[in-house]
């Protein structure tokens, strides 16, 4: 390691402009060499981004430097006409909201270009152009020159993040600032991301911050860590010595605070079928594509895949997971379910009715039994309008209500989901992500509905602001009679709260099953390679090194013949290039679509009302029809029933 001292942070104080106010950070001091890597773990609220921009010399107008210094190789960045050191050449800084940081109408590559030109005036624009391609292929986004010329909108979220790390390190920085990079990441995306920065930091001999609100993240860089609180660091020392010998109760409660996948035996019980009993939502052989412009062109369209044939059901009562990779078709099927989007083919029943079946005004009136809540708090807020409008709208588009009893209602549903009745009147721009959210759940909850689509709802908040709200769900659980879908690539959370879960790769279901029997016994090599990549403080179960992915799905444009996972398949074999396989039960409530576990001899299943709820699936009354080999390539459409099959001797 490089011992050579960068980066010199000494009691760096920052607080309000207004007189009086209390500092934000107080008393901050590290010290970096070339190519450390320095962790910092902090919760919603303890002044991580504050801390990042601080040190990049970019805080907001509100805000001042009261004290201390950040000195880059001996020069104080903070004092004025300081003109050796600039920031996006020596100092870089990457944020995490990627898409929110490019203009959508310029070119990604050409906007990171005329960004190295600017701090590297001495780079012609070709050798800018060249850098830019160079790196993008480093950072192992496939087809570096063509994508040079994509725009934002056809970058997933785990390229964009990718192209961001191209826009910080392109003018050869000697500090790499990474605020909370990974969070709106999912597990495989993210763990790419984390090696790849580490790989960089050591490669170009960058010294590198990395702020997280996630303990287990930090845990895969393994270096020095400090843990902040209320503006200052509590304690910091290596990763494995925080972990074994926490100095301060803080560290502690934020340790026992992470959820656990592998060493604890806790997570929710799957229910099985009542006899008689029926699934509240049924989702039969469900597709959607989307036709995109090609380039260059004025009447040539692509089919974008982005769902292909899913089919399963969701029992009253029960907190059903679906997990996979972005561009997996996670955010599609949840406009589906939903109804926010009509499926190409295939049917979506709430309760026996048919959603397609229903007119205008009958789908309003049955979205009272279904309500979505969103990822980002802050888009599906109006900051314009007060929280007790907003909770209140969706009853005065119902119908007429009195003033008087609307106020109660609204107050009502702010109590239950644990908001202050003072807040009925205020605008939502002072709220916490976990306010803003509550506000979320409670515009749900005045409807009195039966099923919540929760589209990765917790992954903007700290793990213990996400403990509360997963109580708190609980408890709403218990005394409305209600039944959850949540969509989400946080694994630890799905293990902690979902009694069933479907992993859905490149817009099809690669495998449904238990809580226990997915995290401890996974069939499919895809749902193996995300246990892998999910960071977490115990040892895995599955070695990352035999199951990571590398790269993205294939574009769901121009998919594969044969299994869609082959290309990234450690497994694979001759039969998985030429054939798609069928997800089957192979056992009791476990359905995976893999050749690995196909046999001989199928027998022919129940309906999918049947999957996972205790069906005699022996029973030949049960058996819907013969089992159908051949599928359509050209839609992949499911056979008429989803065949159960022999597992190994």
């Amino acid at each position: 390691m490089d011992l050579s001292l960068i980066f010199e942070i000494d009691d760096l104080t920052v607080g309000g402009v207004a007189p009086g106010s209390s500092p934000i950070l107080d008393r901050i001091s590290f010290r970096l060499n070339a190519s450390d890597i320095f962790g910092i773990y902090g919760e919603s609220g303890a002044g991580k981004t504050i801390l990042s921009r601080a040190l990049a010399n970019w805080l907001p107008e509100s805000l001042e430097y009261r004290a201390g210094r950040v000195a880059f190789a001996g020069h104080d960045i903070l004092k004025s006409g300081v003109g050796e050191v600039r920031i996006g050449r020596d100092i870089a800084y990457i944020g995490s909201k990627p898409q929110s940081s490019l203009d959508p109408t310029v070119p990604v590559g050409s906007q990171i270009a005329e960004k190295l030109h600017s701090v590297r005036p001495e780079w012609n624009q070709r050798e800018c152009r060249e850098r830019v391609m160079q790196l993008l292929s480093e950072v192992r986004i496939p087809s570096p020159k063509e994508r040079y010329w994509d725009y934002p909108a056809k970058f997933s979220g785990g390229m964009m993040q990718r192209a961001m790390i191209v826009d910080a390190i392109c003018a050869e920085p000697a500090v790499l600032i990474a605020d909370n990079v990974t969070q709106p990441l999912d597990v495989t995306i993210a763990a790419q991301i984390v090696a790849l920065l580490h790989d960089l930091c050591l490669r170009h001999r960058m010294a590198t911050i990395y702020l997280s609100s996630s303990l287990p993240t930090l845990g895969q860089f393994g270096d020095r860590t400090a843990i902040l609180h209320q503006g200052r660091f509590v304690e910091q020392q290596a990763f494995a010595e925080l972990m074994a010998a926490p100095q301060s109760d803080y560290t502690r409660r934020a340790i026992a605070s992470v959820p656990r996948m592998w060493s604890t035996a806790e997570g929710p019980l799957a229910r099985r079928q009542a006899l008689g009993e029926v699934p509240l939502m049924q989702v039969q052989k469900v597709h959607r594509t989307y036709r995109a412009r090609k380039r260059g062109t004025f009447n040539s369209y692509s089919n974008v895949q982005a769902v292909r044939g899913v089919t399963l059901d969701i029992m009253p009562r029960e907190n059903f997971g679906i997990v996979g990779e972005s561009g997996c078709g996670k955010s599609t099927l949840t406009r589906l379910l939903a109804w926010l989007e009509v499926p190409d083919q295939g049917s979506i029943q709430l309760n026996g009715t048919s959603l397609g079946s229903l007119s205008g005004g009958e789908l309003i009136r049955k979205r009272n039994e279904f309500q979505l809540l969103l990822q980002d708090p802050y888009n599906a807020l109006p900051p314009r309008t007060t929280v007790g409008r907003m909770i209140e709208e969706s009853l005065l588009i119902r119908g007429n209500i009195r003033q008087a009893e609307l106020r109660r209602r609204v107050i009502a549903a702010m109590t239950e989901v644990g908001l202050a009745a003072e807040l009925y009147d205020q605008l939502p721009n002072a709220l916490s992500t976990g306010e803003r959210q509550r506000i979320s759940i409670a515009r749900a909850l005045i409807l009195d509905p039966k099923l919540l689509i929760l589209d990765e709802t917790l992954t903007a908040l700290d793990q213990r602001e996400q403990s509360r709200l997963i109580d708190l769900f609980t408890k709403l659980q218990q005394k409305n009679d209600l039944t959850y879908v949540f969509i989400s690539h946080d694994l630890a959370m799905v293990r902690k709260v979902c009694t069933r879960i479907a992993v859905m790769y490149l817009g099809e279901m690669v495998e449904i099953a238990d809580n226990r029997e997915l995290f401890f016994d996974p069939q499919h090599p895809y749902t193996k390679a995300l246990l892998s990549a999910a960071p977490t403080l115990e040892d895995k179960l599955f070695d990352p090194g035999d199951f990571l992915l590398e790269g993205e799905p294939p574009s769901p444009i121009d998919i594969p013949a044969g299994c869609s996972f082959a290309s990234r398949c450690p497994k694979v074999f001759e039969r998985c290039l030429a054939e798609a396989p069928v997800l089957f039960e192979h056992n009791a409530g476990r359905l995976a679509a893999c050749h690995l576990l196909d046999q001989l001899d199928a027998t022919p299943a129940a309906t999918c009302a049947d999957f996972g709820n205790g069906a005699d699936l022996s029973d030949p009354s049960s058996r819907s029809g013969p089992h159908t080999r051949q599928q359509d390539r050209s839609v992949d459409v499911l056979p008429e029933s989803v065949t159960k099959r022999k597992t190994r001797p």
